[in-house]
């Protein structure tokens, strides 16, 4: 993995080239950035970049034999660890690296639920076990086999439970030239005796512009397409990903079609529109919820003067403009919060019809109410 390959975060690829260039390499680092951010990919381009043969200015080379391996996540002195669904108390990372391979080469931006996919997980948790603590303990007691640094880059420590601890000594006190790189997306769920240790790089979401360039230039998407699917990720690249696979994304008109029928009040026609929903299949439900909540959330932008923050193409605009003369913010935030939680039941598999129903009848009493005070719970739960 090379810089070059990953998305964005310039800022971010500068800094650490120049951690290398002055030799300021922290041996415990936190790379903590959103899910989609691409700060897995990044972590294992510096990794790579510090064990290049032959190191340009801003970025490893690609060709010697340690970025060949690199490539292969098959160099000797780069190591792994991760959550994973254990089947027997021994289970470590090492069980599963031949998917794990499989499953950073075909999508660096890498989600928990995409490994999941990998493993037979079944119902079971994800977890970092104390099996795996001491096959790192192990893994890092001895000197770097090939290149200068031994470095371990260990994805979400979000799941390193209260045996986490039994790391502290090796993360405070490592072998020479031994680097820890620990990649997470929620700071308050890591160990704070771990937390402590690190030396803190924050990673960015992805703009919406640079999301939209990827896919257009990555993905051959059209001009409305790749504005839509990165307006729906909100800077998240591996749900941008996800959504080039699925067959329906023009969910600007339908959603703005619903809005209108609920505001008249159209019983059968809202109907057949649930039937509608009810077929389009789970993920495509999952997207549509998501693009009303960002539309609405751009229209609470428009009517609070924040126009300049909208981020929206030129159709989808002049609606959301039109659509302000009907909206207040208050009625804004409750539709929006009915949409969150039927985006919550649909990830659970609640019957589509009654859910879509449910949240139509919703939306019907929130546009036909003439005020809402408030604080007003005007919906009985």
């Amino acid at each position: 993995m090379q810089f070059k390959d990953i998305v964005g975060q310039e800022a971010v690829k500068q800094r650490l080239v120049n951690t290398v260039a002055e030799n300021r390499v922290s041996h415990a680092q936190l790379f903590l950035g959103p899910e989609g951010s691409g700060s897995l990919a990044l972590a294992v381009a510096y990794a790579q970049f510090l064990s290049c043969e032959n190191k340009q200015a801003d970025d490893s080379c690609g060709e010697c034999a340690s970025c060949r391996k690199y490539q292969k996540l098959m160099h000797p002195d780069l190591h792994f660890s991760y959550p994973f669904f254990a089947k027997h108390k021994d289970d470590t990372a090492l069980t599963f690296i031949e998917q794990w391979r499989e499953a950073f080469t075909v999508n660096p931006y890498l989600s928990l639920d995409d490994w999941r996919g990998y493993l037979d997980a079944e119902n079971k948790q994800a977890n970092i076990n104390i099996a795996e603590c001491h096959q790192i303990i192990k893994k890092l007691s001895f000197k770097p086999f090939e290149s200068v640094y031994k470095i371990l880059i260990l994805w979400l420590p979000e799941y390193l439970d209260k045996e986490g601890n039994a790391l502290l000594k090796i993360i405070e006190e490592p072998q020479p030239n031994t680097l820890f790189i620990l990649v997470a997306q929620n700071q308050d769920q890591i160990l704070n005796t771990i937390l402590s240790r690190t030396q803190l790089v924050k990673i960015p979401s992805l703009t919406y512009d640079e999301i939209k360039q990827h896919l257009l230039t990555q993905h051959n998407q059209t001009e409305d397409a790749a504005a839509e699917i990165a307006y729906l990720s909100n800077g998240n690249l591996t749900e941008a990903l996800a959504m080039l696979q699925q067959d329906n994304k023009g969910y600007h008109d339908l959603f703005v079609q619903w809005l209108r029928l609920c505001f008249s009040n159209k019983g059968l026609e809202v109907l057949s529109f649930v039937d509608q929903f009810a077929k389009m299949g789970r993920e495509n439900q999952k997207n549509f919820i998501r693009y009303g909540i960002s539309f609405i959330r751009e229209c609470c932008l428009l009517m609070a003067g924040a126009g300049n923050l909208v981020h929206l193409p030129a159709k989808e605009l002049e609606t959301a403009q039109k659509m302000t003369n009907v909206l207040s913010i208050e009625k804004s935030q409750y539709i929006s919060d009915e949409l969150e939680k039927a985006h919550y039941h649909v990830e659970r598999n609640a019957n589509p019809k009654i859910l879509f129903l449910d949240v139509s009848l919703q939306i019907i009493k929130i546009l036909n109410l003439k005020t809402i005070p408030q604080g007003s719970q005007y919906i009985p739960n």
